[in-house]
């Protein structure tokens, strides 16, 4: 029986494999980034704030794992593609990449200015597609490898409250990018996934703590399991995600929200 446990156990580990997190410097993505190394990746971490990747990239360290850490918008190919070759020869692959890399902006959709139309998705969607480009890539001749598109439950449902739809678009832009890509790569050999986390305690919901606690007590309490995520709940689901335990999973939104989507 141990044996038998360690099998099951040892194909959701990632020695040998890099594995590349975009906007990785604090919050989900970087629990993420934490999550993949103590699963055994060498993990590169990209961000565009170098203060909050170092920060990260400590923490890795101290925990005893491998990290590279570059400064990168996301919106700039030749910054993107840069990055990728870099990590490539310093790294290897890479072998996973998850698209975390997101902003979003509040407004009523009627007084919206354009420039925060575009800038959310340039980054939103057009992060995604820049890093998914030039990892598959590279995957594509090492013969395979896993994309994680880090999606919403807002490109699944809309948004309690509002004033945020050009982000639910992304999102779900993201979710039918997901799919389409997950058919059109499966021959090469690339799986192609998102999560779409729920609510999680972020500094953006402590801050509408503070500035709406009756709307946030609203909304933790249509969570069936009754709280918000914390970043570690989203750590099991990455790797399964990137590793073998998932090999015949592609295309698919798993969604980590409590349960807010069951309702």
């Amino acid at each position: 029986m141990a044996e038998s446990a360690a099998g099951v156990l040892s194909v959701f580990r990632l020695d040998g494999k890099t594995a590349v997190v975009t906007g990785a410097g604090r919050g989900l993505g970087a629990a993420m980034a934490r999550a993949l190394a103590e699963a055994g990746a060498s993990v590169a971490i990209v961000d565009v704030n170098a203060e909050d990747l170092e920060a990260t990239a400590g923490e890795i360290r101290r925990a005893g794992g491998r990290v590279t850490s570059a400064v990168v918008d996301v919106t700039r190919s030749e910054q993107v593609q840069q990055a990728v070759d870099d990590i490539a020869r310093g790294l290897g692959g890479p072998h996973v990449l998850v698209n975390n890399a997101g902003i979003t902006s509040r407004s009523p959709f009627e007084d919206l200015e354009e420039n925060d139309w575009e800038n959310v998705l340039r980054v939103n969607l057009g992060g995604t597609y820049r890093f998914s480009r030039f990892a598959a890539q590279r995957m594509i001749a090492q013969g395979g490898g896993s994309i994680i598109n880090i999606a919403s439950i807002s490109g699944l449902v809309g948004n309690r409250g509002g004033d945020n739809s050009h982000y639910c678009a992304t999102k779900g832009g993201v979710i039918a990018l997901t799919r389409s890509l997950a058919v059109e790569w499966a021959p090469k050999h690339i799986r192609v996934n998102a999560l779409a986390p729920g609510y999680f305690v972020t500094p953006m919901t402590d801050r509408l703590k503070q500035r709406d606690p009756a709307f946030y007590a609203e909304l933790v309490g249509r969570v069936p399991l009754g709280r918000f995520g914390e970043t570690s709940d989203l750590a099991g689901a990455v790797i399964y995600l990137a590793s073998e335990a998932s090999a015949f999973v592609t295309g698919h939104v798993l969604v980590v929200d409590g349960g807010y989507t069951a309702w």
